[in-house]
């Protein structure tokens, strides 16, 4: 939603006050300067980047227009989830829960949830941690170190698109410029024509400086902040997730476990501690 009410305040702002001066925004359609800017920077994209890299990053533009991953809904959904597969491993033992953590999909409490099971990244995680804490006793300094090395590289795997988007976005200016260098060669070989026809050649490359520089700080650069802002978002889930299965190996009860999980949360998806507890009771 934001990014369809920032790019209709950035056209509006431009186009209108381009319009409201007396210019005529037929002018500034420039096609083929577009084709030039738009399709050099994507050629530089694909040099500069694995495929990996590269579709991941296509593969996020839908989720630019949907908004953040994670709300506050996931997030209780998460807490609830791990306070009953403690409570479920307090009384039936570690043992008890292995068919869960080993096939999430046809495990009863994972399908509780359906929010968490649809993530298959915080999904894999609990399962592989939980399935190391079944397998054997644990050192918690040694999951905790485990854990964050995870995380880390989850990280940095998910800000690469955000950085590569970036890259494009600083170097579109200067595409910008060879389109309109392109476009003063073009001029310059009309010399001797009518100035008319000068001055449309003219203006055409004028805006090829303009549509780079446009686009790279108006859309292109805000959009790798927003993906950026988006696989921080993942990592403190993942950090909310890590902080209840630490607190349950050292021995904490499944409501203290989440508790720890809370406190992880920032003030924007944080419940209250009456509204968490009323959420593992079965009341929201």
């Amino acid at each position: 939603m934001n990014l369809i009410l920032g790019s209709i305040i950035v056209f509006a702002s431009v186009l209108g006050g381009f319009a409201a001066g007396g210019g005529h925004i037929a002018a500034l359609w420039q096609p083929f300067e577009l084709v030039i800017i738009l399709g050099a920077a994507l050629g530089g994209f694909i040099i500069a980047n694995p495929m990996s890299v590269v579709m991941a990053s296509l593969k996020s533009i839908p989720g630019l227009f949907t908004g953040a991953k994670y709300k506050k809904a996931d997030y209780l959904d998460a807490l609830g989830f791990m306070y009953d597969l403690f409570t479920k491993a307090r009384k039936e033992g570690l043992m008890g829960i292995e068919g869960d953590v080993e096939e999430p999909a046809n495990s009863a409490l994972f399908q509780k949830y359906p929010r968490l099971l649809k993530d298959h990244h915080a999904t894999e995680f609990i399962s592989d941690y939980m399935r190391l804490v079944v397998s054997g006793n644990m050192n918690p300094f040694e999951l905790d170190n485990l854990m964050d090395i995870e995380i880390n590289n989850h990280h940095h795997e998910a800000e690469a698109g955000a950085h590569a988007v970036q890259r494009v976005g600083d170097g579109l200016p200067a595409f910008g410029i060879v389109a309109a260098v392109l476009g003063i060669v073009h001029t310059m070989a009309a010399l001797g024509g009518p100035m008319s026809e000068l001055g449309t050649l003219v203006a055409a490359a004028l805006v090829g400086t303009l549509s780079g520089i446009l686009i790279a700080y108006g859309f292109v650069s805000p959009i790798s902040t927003v993906m950026e802002r988006y696989a921080a978002e993942e990592t403190r889930y993942l950090s909310c997730l890590k902080a209840c299965i630490l607190a349950n190996v050292q021995g904490y009860s499944p409501q203290v476990a989440v508790e720890f999980g809370r406190k992880t949360m920032s003030s924007g998806f944080r419940p209250s501690f009456s509204e968490l507890e009323k959420h593992l009771r079965g009341g929201a």
